[in-house]
């Protein structure tokens, strides 16, 4: 989660919500990281996570990620969940939750679904004061 959190202030350089991601292998090696880059790049999909996953693909030459573990600092959206469920991501580890938007168990909890193909194991709240501290200053920035 540290890498995670270092990757996400990188984030507040372009205003980008410091959200920060990184896939992990089966056998602990780092695959790939992320942090928000929307604002720097104007792409809606570039989400901290959407951008560790495309990451991880490239390096291992497979979409699948079976075996491998999310560790973001903030829960998933709905398409970054998406987005775990059809990797095959075997494993989501969090730092805050998102009781506005997050979609691996506080609004909605799309991984864990019993009609999708594939189910992720959620373990919630890693370093979650240091994440959630992070998003609050930036949002009380904005305002």
């Amino acid at each position: 989660m540290g890498l995670a959190l270092h990757e996400a202030t990188h984030a507040l350089a372009s205003d980008d919500v410091p959200v920060g991601a990184l896939v992990v292998g089966p056998d602990g090696r780092l695959l790939g990281v992320g942090r928000n880059r929307r604002e720097e790049t104007g792409d809606p999909t570039a989400h901290a996570e959407v951008l560790a996953l495309r990451q991880a693909a490239a390096t291992l030459g497979e979409w699948r990620l079976e075996g491998c573990t999310l560790v973001v600092t903030l829960e998933p959206c709905a398409m970054c969940a998406g987005a775990l469920v059809l990797a095959r991501v075997e494993r989501l580890v969090l730092g805050a939750w998102d009781p506005k938007a997050g979609a691996t168990g506080s609004v909605w909890d799309l991984v864990r679904d019993q009609r999708a193909n594939h189910a992720v194991e959620v373990v919630g709240g890693v370093r979650e004061d240091e994440c959630a501290h992070l998003l609050r200053a930036f949002f009380a920035a904005q305002r």
